[in-house]
C-alpha cells in the first residue's frame, strides 16, 4: 500500500489536526514546512477570511498542505427549539443581565459550499478534508479536478467502507478520546464510537487505502503504536495547542496546563453536535449532554454572550475548551520542534 509521505508529498508521517478556533495559517504552514501535513480550518472562516489564508499560504510555504471542511446538512432553524435551549441557559443569561430576546440566531460554522470551491479551486491545495461525511457529488468531483487528495474522518468501520466507497484517498479513524467534534455521520448513538486503538486495527483490515490514526496520540511512543497497528501516519491536534503559532486563548491554555485538563467529556452545549472538551461549570451543571440543544451549529447562537461576558470578567466556565483525553504531550515550544519529536521513532 502507498505510504503516507507517497500520497502527501510530505517527508513525516504527521498531520497537524485542524483545530477550528484556536489556530490559523500560521501553525498550517509552521507543520508543513517542518516536512509534516500542515491544516487549516476553514468551517469557521468568512469567504473573505478564507482567501486571506491561503494567499499566506501560498507567500509562506511551498510544501503540501491540507484544507479541512465541515460538510453538515444547515438544519432549518426551529423557533420552538431555540426558545427551549435559551430557558434552559436563562439563569446564566439573568446573572450577566443579557436580554435573550436580542441574542440573533444564526450558525457559527458552514459547510462546504460552491462559493468556497470558487476561491479554493484558484489555490489547488493538495490535501483537502472532510469532517461529518462529505458534500454532494458535484463538489467532491470539483475537488478532484484540482488533482486534490481527499481525506474524510471515520467513527466506526461502517463509515470508514461508506467513504472507501465514495473514492477517498485515505481515511482518518477518529477514536473517541479525540478532541473537538466527533466526525460521525451514519449514526448519532454514541455507543458507536470507539476508543483509537481499538478502532484503528479494525478500519485498517477493514479497507483498502491508507488510515490516518487520531485522538489521543500525544507523544512519539503513541504516533509508533498507531503505526504498530497498521497506521499510516497520525494526526495529532491537542499536543500543538500551546505552541507559540497557534492562537489558543490565555484562558485555554491555563486550562490546558491545570489538572482539570485531565478530565474530559463529550458535550453538546456549545455548538449541538457532541465534541470532546474539559469539563467546566457549564458542563458540570447543566450536563455534558442536553435534549433541549438546537441542532449542530445553532446551538452555538445562544451560549456565544455568556461565553463572552465570562471571558471577559476572566472565566472560563462558560467557553469550548476543546481537547483530546491525553493532554500530556502539550508543549510550549515551536510546531516544528513538536512535530519533529513526534515522528522521531518512526523515522
Amino acid at each position: 500500500m502507498i505510504t503516507l509521505q507517497k500520497l502527501f508529498g510530505i517527508e513525516l508521517p504527521i498531520i497537524q489536526a485542524p483545530m477550528a478556533g484556536v489556530q490559523d495559517s500560521a501553525l498550517t504552514v509552521a507543520v508543513s514546512n517542518a516536512g509534516g501535513l500542515g491544516s487549516l480550518p476553514c468551517a469557521m472562516l468568512s469567504l473573505e477570511q478564507l482567501r486571506h489564508e491561503l494567499e499566506k499560504i501560498r507567500h509562506l510555504t511551498t510544501k503540501p498542505y491540507n484544507l479541512n471542511f465541515f460538510c453538515h446538512s444547515e438544519p432549518t432553524p426551529s423557533i420552538e427549539s431555540e426558545a427551549l435551549w435559551r430557558a434552559t441557559l436563562s439563569p446564566y443569561l439573568e446573572t450577566f443581565g443579557i436580554d435573550a430576546n436580542a441574542i440573533p440566531a444564526g450558525p457559527g460554522r458552514s459547510p462546504f459550499s460552491a462559493e468556497a470551491a470558487d476561491i479554493v479551486g484558484e489555490f489547488k491545495p493538495p490535501v483537502v478534508s472532510f469532517h461529518f461525511g462529505l458534500p454532494s457529488t458535484d463538489l467532491l468531483n470539483r475537488v478532484r479536478e484540482w488533482g486534490s487528495k481527499i481525506v474524510a474522518s471515520a467513527t466506526t468501520v461502517e463509515e470508514a467502507r461508506w467513504l472507501e466507497a465514495k473514492g477517498v484517498d485515505a481515511i482518518i479513524a477518529q477514536g473517541l478520546d479525540a478532541g473537538g467534534h466527533r466526525g460521525m455521520f451514519l449514526s448519532e448513538d454514541l455507543n458507536t464510537q470507539l476508543g483509537t486503538f481499538a478502532l484503528l486495527p479494525q478500519v485498517v483490515q477493514a479497507v483498502n487505502i491508507p488510515v490516518i490514526a487520531a485522538g489521543g496520540i500525544a507523544d512519539a511512543e503513541g504516533v509508533a503504536a498507531a503505526m504498530k497497528l497498521g497506521a499510516a501516519g497520525v494526526q495529532i491536534g491537542t499536543a500543538y495547542m500551546l505552541c507559540p503559532e497557534s492562537t489558543t486563548s490565555g484562558l485555554h491554555r491555563a486550562a490546558l496546563k491545570s489538572g482539570a485538563a485531565h478530565r474530559t467529556a463529550l458535550t453538546n452545549l456549545f455548538t449541538g453536535r457532541p465534541a470532546r472538551g474539559i469539563v467546566n461549570r457549564v458542563i458540570e451543571e447543566i450536563g455534558p449532554i442536553c435534549r433541549t440543544v438546537p441542532a449542530f451549529p445553532l446551538a452555538t447562537s445562544a451560549i456565544a454572550p455568556i461565553r463572552a461576558k465570562a471571558e471577559s470578567m476572566g472565566s472560563s466556565d462558560f467557553s469550548p475548551l476543546w481537547a483530546g483525553q491525553n493532554v500530556s504531550g502539550c508543549k510550549e515550544i515551536p510546531a516544528a520542534e513538536l512535530t519533529a519529536e513526534l515522528a522521531a521513532l518512526v523515522l
